[in-house]
């Protein structure tokens, strides 16, 4: 039995894809093992999506290269967005890889793993990055889920339309295409009967579930269909842009009690000429009436977003608008980041281009400032009462919760830091209520109010 290990990079979404190249290898007798140095194919999901993260895979690339020579490792793939764009580049410059697969093809990850091994040059490199087609559509395929067993990541679609120019996921992912609202719903059930009471749904644009396929949008029906599951607790929706808010969608977020009242809005900027030059379909003041519309019908509403900084052209005075419009807005949660220039694409073109140093600077002023209007607006939260739930116990403080409610998602937002009662050992996935009695720098502080309930 041949041992594998499989690297994440990226996010949620990639990380979805992860997951399904382990359960195909598990399915196929393959040994998944986290041990680099026993591992005999080490597999590398790349991402390409900015500078800071194709850095960071070419770094991974090489370090895991090392197993070649000093542990049992005979084959090295790369797999994802960065090779789908660079794969010539990537083959020509990294002559460790064995085996290069793109984005559409990575569901073949152990044929071509085999073919490699059984081909009669060994040393022969195979390179797999074909653009996405119906013909190689995956419809169904096993997954080892490796959060925590009471949450797991939902991808609903693949690919996306929305072309903003900065971005070249289209390149790297293809079209939009949407999982039926069938083969979506199985693969909760299946996540549901083995231990998950949440789901958190992850696209590049959540809102546009369903138009390629239905001829509308259609994310309220699968909602609906996914509440049903009566095991599902929470239901968490990430990457929903702003353009595609139907009322429908709004009021049945409010009205279902699964649906967190928590929504991840990638907005970007808050000056119009920006906004145009970035593509992004939305002016500023239908931003803020699509905020101000779901802070009235979903009362107490989450709100993060993501913004891009020294975008080429971007003035002092369109920084400055981004600024106010943070501090007018009070968002719950907000990542900033540098633009980053990527070849290929509408913005790469532009005049303006800032330097880098600049749009550092940017960034890290900008998240200076949400910091305190966040920290200002989690001492609101003193004295409330939430439903939580363990996502781990403290690998350093005996008797310390990591905890969450629904405002908070995995990975990206605060803890709320709860201690155990003497007489009750927790463990992850048990829900119970919290009075929050304070913050610890970026997190709450809670205490138990009640008994646990699974």
């Amino acid at each position: 039995m041949q041992k594998v290990s499989v690297v994440s990079l990226g996010c949620a979404k990639n990380l979805v894809h992860s997951e399904t190249m382990m359960g195909l290898f598990q399915t196929h007798g393959y040994e998944l093992t986290e041990r680099y140095d026993e591992a005999e194919v080490i597999i590398i999901n790349t991402c390409g999506f900015v500078n800071a993260a194709k850095e960071e895979s070419i770094n991974t690339i090489l370090e895991l290269a090392q197993w070649k020579e000093q542990g049992a490792c005979k084959l090295l793939a790369a797999v994802g967005c960065l090779v789908q764009k660079y794969a010539d580049e990537l083959a020509a410059e990294l002559p460790e890889l064995d085996i290069l697969v793109g984005t559409n093809d990575y569901h073949h990850i152990v044929e071509i793993v085999k073919a490699h091994q059984t081909q009669s040059e060994a040393a022969q490199r195979i390179v797999v990055h074909q653009h996405w087609t119906e013909e190689n559509k995956l419809e169904k395929a096993p997954r080892l889920v490796t959060t925590p067993e009471h949450y797991a990541y939902l991808r609903i679609s693949e690919g996306c339309d929305n072309n903003c120019t900065y971005c070249v996921i289209p390149e790297m992912q293809g079209p939009h295409r949407s999982k039926t609202i069938e083969q979506i719903v199985l693969e909760a059930n299946e996540l549901a009967e083995q231990g998950v009471t949440e789901l958190v749904l992850v696209a590049q644009d959540t809102t546009y579930y369903g138009k390629d396929l239905y001829g509308r949008f259609a994310l309220v029906d699968l909602l609906k269909e996914l509440a049903a599951i009566p095991d599902i607790r929470w239901i968490r929706l990430l990457y929903a842009y702003p353009n595609n808010f139907t009322d429908e969608l709004i009021d049945y977020i409010a009205q279902e009690e699964k649906i967190c009242k928590y929504l991840d809005i990638p907005l970007q900027h808050a000056d119009d000429e920006v906004l145009r030059r970035m593509n992004r379909k939305i002016t500023v003041a239908e931003i803020k009436a699509l905020i101000a519309k779901l802070r009235a019908r979903i009362p107490g509403i989450t709100l993060r977003s993501t913004f891009i900084v020294g975008f080429p052209g971007e003035t002092e005075e369109q920084y400055q608008y981004l600024l106010d419009f943070l501090e007018e807005m009070k968002l719950d949660c907000v990542g900033a980041f540098p633009y980053s220039r990527e070849e290929g694409t509408a913005a790469d073109r532009m005049d303006g281009h800032l330097e880098e140093d600049e749009k550092e600077k940017r960034a890290e002023n900008l998240m200076e400032l949400q910091y305190d209007t966040m920290y200002r607006k989690h001492e609101t939260a003193i004295g409330q009462t939430r439903l939580v739930k363990v996502d781990e116990l403290s690998p350093d403080i005996p008797g310390l919760l990591l905890c969450r409610s629904e405002g908070e998602a995995p990975d990206v937002d605060p803890w709320i830091l709860v201690f155990e009662a003497e007489d009750h050992e927790y463990e992850p996935g048990d829900y119970f209520t919290v009075e929050i009695t304070g913050l610890d720098e970026y997190d709450f502080i809670g205490e138990i109010i009640d008994e646990p309930a699974k």
